[in-house]
């Protein structure tokens, strides 16, 4: 498959790229800065320039993409909204299928994270209503977005499984994740589309 990978600089960009890569799809890997996608060089590989706060930079470096998975977080220093408009940014391109990363408890994963979880949420201000507000442009879009819990360096698990968000067990706090297994999970997800226009947690066991 063609992939198209945004935020490949950062550290889940990075995970999908490099697993992409393994798996034997052909990956443009995007980031404001090319030179810090620091994955070995590879005839399947071309490392673009694009800011997906930039519509124009975004609209041309999508054109024709067909499927497009975004490791993008709020990064420090970013305006109020930045993570939304960039989200819709995306949208606006009409790649086919859009798969985004989003964090468990935000949004329609607020109910089945808790109590605890919602209220130590709260504490993010504007990042927590910017997120939600992107992770819905996506979902309206019939994108996936995965709902993962806080991130780990962790290895791949080999346990792991995804599931929808009427399965998310119901923990006090959610479960660390590991960033190779997000990125294995949305990479299923663009091989074997299962969570269209949904929200889908992912697991380590």
């Amino acid at each position: 498959m063609e992939l198209t990978i945004l935020a490949a600089s950062g550290a889940t960009g990075l995970e999908l790229t490099r697993q992409a890569l393994l798996r034997g799809h052909t990956v443009t890997a995007i980031a404001r800065t090319p030179a810090n996608i620091t994955v070995a060089d590879s005839p399947r590989l071309t490392r673009l320039t694009a800011d997906v706060r930039d519509p124009e930079s975004i609209a041309a470096a999508l054109d024709g993409r067909k499927t497009v998975l975004s490791g993008l977080g709020i990064a420090s220093g970013d305006k109020p909204g930045a993570l939304t408009a960039g989200a819709r940014s995306v949208v606006a391109a009409l790649p086919q299928r859009i798969i985004w990363l989003g964090a468990f408890g935000t949004g329609p994963s607020a109910r089945a994270a808790g109590p605890a979880t919602r209220t130590l949420l709260k504490l993010m201000g504007d990042k927590l209503t910017d997120k939600v507000a992107a992770d819905a442009a996506i979902l309206a879009a019939g994108g996936t977005v995965f709902h993962a819990g806080p991130l780990s360096t962790g290895p791949l698990s080999e346990t792991r499984r995804t599931v929808g968000l009427s399965e998310a067990p119901a923990r006090f706090f959610p479960a660390r994740v590991s960033r190779a297994t997000v990125a294995a999970a949305m990479l299923d997800e663009a091989e074997n589309p299962a969570f269209p226009g949904a929200v889908a947690i992912p697991l380590e066991q």
